[in-house]
């Protein structure tokens, strides 16, 4: 099954992440029963907001000391990311030590250097591709061995939450070639995993448009469409009305403006499905980057 590069970023340059304590740690093999975890939909921006020292990163470094601080910890870490596009299907990450994807260009070395070795989780990747199913087909989902890995939405955002890199991950792909409702679908699959220890954690932007960005604007500074776009999720969000999202496509020029492409969106899709219309919402980084990029965030439980 080939993987598609990120419509959105440059080509990138794969590293391998060096083994670390966190690799060293008893592989996980199995899910067991655990309170029902949370959800999170993050607005992961630009991939230097992983190391800059911005307001947007310290509310995640914030969040990932509040969730550890529960009583009850993540087994697993089930990641949808923007830049992980595949075809003919939907692929779970089943290497036990998956590499750090630097799928960008034209930054900065340090952003290069930067490594996130959490473990990966194989066994439990192969159960779950067979227990996930493809919501148009029925089919099992794939497990990738080798191919990819940890890219920039992923691990961008959970360095930063999670800096011991001691929770197992995986990544799910994202088949582009489907409606968007097959991926809230999917979505809603994903549900019964958080009472199986796995915090899902969608990774992408509410808008999202490099086209048209504007360097060095301030957080409340967006274009008219962009803040459209945005607060219509917002609502949508908000009252509980997610079986909406999906059809983000009929508002028609607006939703062309924010989203050029809509795989940043995509990753929303997933984390709504796997809420229920009745929990309550939380919103952080209720701004923007450059105008044209959402960083609305959420948490759900």
């Amino acid at each position: 099954m080939a993987a598609l590069a990120g419509l959105a970023t440059f080509p990138g340059v794969m590293t391998v992440t060096p083994l670390s304590s966190a690799a060293t740690l008893p592989v996980l093999q199995a899910l067991k029963p655990s309170p029902r975890m949370p959800v999170l939909f993050v607005g992961h921006g630009s991939p230097m907001n992983a190391i800059e020292d911005n307001a947007w990163r310290r509310a995640w470094q914030a969040l990932g000391t509040e969730l550890m601080a529960r009583a009850v910890q993540p087994q697993l870490i089930l990641c949808v990311s923007a830049h992980w596009l595949t075809r003919d299907g939907w692929q779970l990450t089943g290497m036990a030590n998956p590499k750090t994807i630097h799928d960008f260009g034209g930054f900065p070395q340090a952003l290069f250097d930067q490594q996130y070795p959490a473990p990966g989780a194989p066994a439990v990747a192969r159960g779950l591709a067979k227990e996930l199913k493809s919501p148009a087909t029925g089919t099992a989902l794939g497990v990738d061995e080798g191919e990819w890995g940890l890219d920039h939405g992923t691990w961008s955002v959970l360095k930063p939450m999670f800096p011991k890199a001691q929770i197992p991950v995986l990544q799910l792909s994202m088949d582009y070639s489907r409606a968007p409702a097959e991926h809230y679908a999917l979505g809603k699959q994903l549900a019964a995993l958080r009472e199986r220890g796995v915090l899902i954690v969608g990774s992408g932007n509410v808008v999202h448009n490099l086209r048209v960005t504007r360097r060095g604007t301030a957080a409340n500074e967006a274009y008219d469409w962009a803040s459209e776009f945005d607060g219509v999720v917002q609502y949508q969000i908000k009252q509980g009305q997610l079986a909406a999202l999906p059809d983000f496509l009929k508002l028609g020029a607006v939703a062309k403006q924010a989203h050029p492409t809509h795989e940043h969106y995509l990753p929303l899709l997933y984390a709504a499905g796997a809420v229920q219309s009745t929990e309550m919402p939380r919103f952080f980084n209720t701004g923007f980057q450059s105008a044209s990029i959402s960083m609305r965030s959420v948490l759900w439980g």
